[in-house]
């Protein structure tokens, strides 16, 4: 599960120091010559082609997570499918890029511009001449006025979701011919270009009961390449086909059915032949991968081979040993024991016959990847406890190796693995910069320090409430009273689905006071231990740069058995003891979903939790279900610590705002945080996010928002790490589809090669560098 916000436009959305006390942030990057807003790290892979070698007709079958409840995606219950749907058959002003910029999209208008500023804003669009909805009418004002009056926020009736921009419009009017509409602003309103997109017909925006309940289950008014034709909720799909009345480049597919697929049944689904199309986990992307042939090098195209210079074997493979041991007992003198290796060899033969005929299904599937525009980070609820005060969620973030988090998701993927800079933009983007300075770079023992300054120390006495276990050093005189036999405490794996971790001061993950592994490793050479290691084995000492053919760590000091004097500080790098203040040990609630589609998020939680541990922060891992994750848990406020994600937007003056808003007081009392779940906010941050909203002049916003990133960063509510993987499943002749990157879908481009034809997918990325 993604755990990722969607809607019609997707909602987004150092060095900080202590100076006797006070928070330093330094000046932006992004005041250089060079654009820091880069380029994005990953391309499209869609196999792309032009329309003349693609064929006409067939239908798609393409995956995904829910028949939505409705069609409108103004409405709190629209989802991903919602977009999906209203990209295909409804109007788009603007269409997103390769760089998730909006572009015009020429086949709806001809021009779209600010003509006047003052007194007010005027825009003026001019639409395409061709321009009409399925029943014949012609596009016009009355649907720009229809929409805006729906969304404004002034009548209730109107059970809208938001009314971003829409509020800052004052009137609606024809312009100089039915051709063009003029939008005048009451207030000025940088993120123009964000509204009308969809665009509804006023059959579905001109009254309440319309806009409510008219477009829920059915569109009968479009004017896109595609038309709804069905939605079928007890089929589990919706029915999309060529729109008769569509003026632009004709659809080459008859149909797309869009089908609700659970992610962990997409392979099966895959192998039966029943989806061309499907986003899918890294487990069967690799399952994919290896039944299109066997696994390559990404720059070479060479076959990776085995030890000894032999294909790396499959998952059906035996050595020629055991098929041979195997005829050995089957033809054997032991009566019994041939009878049972006879059924155990009819059952590993109907085992890989049935392993190649899936195999053989899923041959002529190929995956494409890139990088989905949202990122993951951490969140950290400062709204009470530890949290609460910007010393310890710094000493948290300054904690995290985001650079490791990062390539733990995304370099076995064959992904650009950097982590995100940018709570406001990703990559590519415009308004991006890297603002992680504004925190500082990972640094355990300036983390440690910041919970020093806080107040929370080691190993200091813990109070105990009643059926409450001690931590600290009372926990620690207790831990050596007690007899063998003891209850351990229950693990990750037992049935309440919690366990605590960094709640002692016993090393117990094999490292010794240096950082480095007992065994002689160092911690990235832990591959075959716990799958967390780099690919290097060679016993480097990463502290010195030395390296030694024994593998051994051979620094003074690190010999097994040593032993420094009495009170010798431990070293930088050493597993800390857990830490406390007033009796109370520092505990922190980490919560996570705990369905099949979670795997990723719950290995970069374990990492987390490692890296805390070291700067003597306890975790109490918590797995919740997934449907009541975010509305029972993020939304409500009950964790200290999860991970979830942003889709990047476009225009996040407008949509980041309610994401990093300060909260203010509800009129009941209660807090009204928006979207804002860290819960952390400050007055400077929503300052900058209003002028930046109010300013047309587009460098001078794009500064605006880099300094509110920087703030936010600083004030460590949140924590971006990495941008999320892509990975869609598609057959290898379908064309202009798969893993779009930051681009809007083209569905009239979509479709089947031609026989003999070829899509172009992206080169490889270039192989990192391996850390010395």
């Amino acid at each position: 599960m993604s755990h990722v916000g969607v809607g019609p436009r997707a909602v987004m959305r150092s060095v900080a120091f202590l100076t006797a006390g006070v928070l330093a942030v330094p000046a932006l990057a992004g005041c250089t010559s060079e654009d820091p807003s880069g380029k994005p790290l990953a391309e499209r892979d869609v196999a792309a082609a032009a329309r003349t070698s693609v064929s006409d007709g067939g239908t798609l079958r393409w995956a995904v997570d829910s028949v939505p409840d409705t069609l409108n995606a103004f409405q709190s219950d629209a989802d991903a499918t919602t977009t999906r749907v209203a990209q295909a058959v409804l109007p788009s002003m603007f269409r997103m890029d390769e760089t998730g910029s909006p572009v015009r999209n020429p086949d709806y208008l001809e021009s779209a511009e600010v003509v006047d500023t003052e007194p007010k804003q005027v825009v003026v669009y001019k639409l395409n001449q061709q321009a009409v909805w399925s029943d014949g009418r012609e596009i016009g004002a009355a649907d720009f006025a229809a929409q805006w009056r729906a969304l404004s926020g002034k009548d209730s009736a109107y059970w809208t979701a938001r009314n971003a921009g829409y509020d800052r419009i004052e009137k609606i009017e024809r312009g100089a011919s039915d051709l063009e509409v003029k939008v005048t602003f009451s207030r000025p309103y940088a993120d123009w270009k964000a509204l009308f997109t969809p665009l509804y017909p006023k059959d579905v925006t001109g009254t309440p009961d319309a806009f409510n309940d008219g477009a829920r289950r059915a569109l009968k008014v479009s004017a896109g390449p595609f038309a709804v034709k069905k939605v079928d909720t007890k089929g589990d799909q919706v029915v999309l086909t060529g729109n008769p009345r569509w003026w632009g480049e004709p659809a080459k597919l008859d149909q797309i059915v869009l089908r609700a697929v659970p992610r962990d049944e997409r392979v099966s689904e895959l192998v039966a032949g029943k989806l061309d199309l499907a986003e899918i986990d890294p487990e069967t992307a690799d399952e994919v991968g290896l039944a299109a042939g066997p696994p390559r090098d990404a720059a070479t195209g060479t076959p990776l081979m085995g030890p000894g210079g032999s294909p790396a074997a499959g998952a059906q493979g035996r050595s020629a040993a055991e098929a041979l041991r195997s005829w050995a007992v089957a033809n054997g003198s032991d009566e019994e024991a041939a009878e049972e290796e006879v059924l155990a060899r009819e059952e590993r033969r109907e085992a890989e016959a049935k392993a190649r005929r899936r195999q053989q299904a899923l041959s002529g599937f190929e995956v494409r990847k890139s990088l989905e525009p949202a990122y993951t980070q951490l969140a950290l609820n400062g709204a009470d406890g530890p949290l609460a005060d910007e010393r310890v969620r710094r000493a948290v973030a300054r904690a995290l190796d985001r650079e490791k988090l990062a390539e733990a998701v995304l370099k076995p993927l064959g992904l650009p693995a950097e982590p995100v800079g940018s709570h406001l933009a990703l990559s590519g983007q415009p308004a991006y910069a890297d603002g992680s300075g504004a925190l500082g770079e990972q640094n355990a023992k300036e983390a440690r320090a910041l919970l020093a300054d806080a107040g929370w120390v080691p190993g200091g006495p813990v109070k105990k409430k009643d059926g409450e276990e001690a931590a600290g050093a009372e926990k620690d005189k207790k831990d050596e009273e007690e007899k063998d036999g003891k209850d351990e405490k229950k693990s990750e794996g037992d049935d309440d689905g919690t366990y605590i971790v960094g709640e002692d001061n016993k090393n117990t993950d094999g490292k010794n006071t240096d950082g480095k592994n007992t065994d002689g490793r160092n911690e990235g050479d832990r591959n075959d231990d716990d799958g967390r290691g780099d690919d290097a084995k060679d016993g480097a000492d990463r502290e010195s740069g030395e390296k030694h053919s024994s593998g051994k760590n051979t620094a003074q000091g690190g010999a097994p058995g040593a032993y420094a004097p009495k009170g010798t500080a431990a070293p930088a790098g050493a597993a800390a003891a857990p830490l406390a203040k007033d009796g109370k040990a520092l505990t922190l609630r980490f919560v996570l979903p705990s369905g099949p589609g979670s795997e990723t998020l719950r290995t970069v939680a374990d990492r987390i939790t490692d890296m805390l541990k070291e700067i003597g922060i306890g975790t109490e891992v918590s797995k919740v279900p997934d449907e009541s994750y975010f509305k029972d848990h993020i939304a409500a406020g009950e964790y200290d610590l999860a991970l979830y994600s942003w889709p990047a937007s476009a225009f996040p003056a407008t949509d980041a705002r309610p994401i990093y808003a300060k909260p203010v007081p509800a009129a009941d009392g209660s807090l009204n945080v928006a979207q804002n779940y860290t819960r952390v906010g400050t007055d400077q941050v929503d300052q900058l996010f209003d002028r930046a909203m109010t300013t047309l002049d587009q460098k001078e916003a794009r500064g605006l928002l880099r300094k509110a990133d920087s703030r936010i960063w600083a004030a460590a509510g949140s924590v971006p790490l990495y941008q999320r993987p892509q990975l869609v499943a598609a057959r290898e002749n379908l064309a202009n589809a798969g893993a779009f990157g930051f681009e809007t879908p083209v569905y009239e481009d979509m479709g089947f090669l031609k026989k003999g034809a070829h899509g172009s997918r992206p080169s490889a990325p270039a192989s990192s560098s391996p850390s010395s």
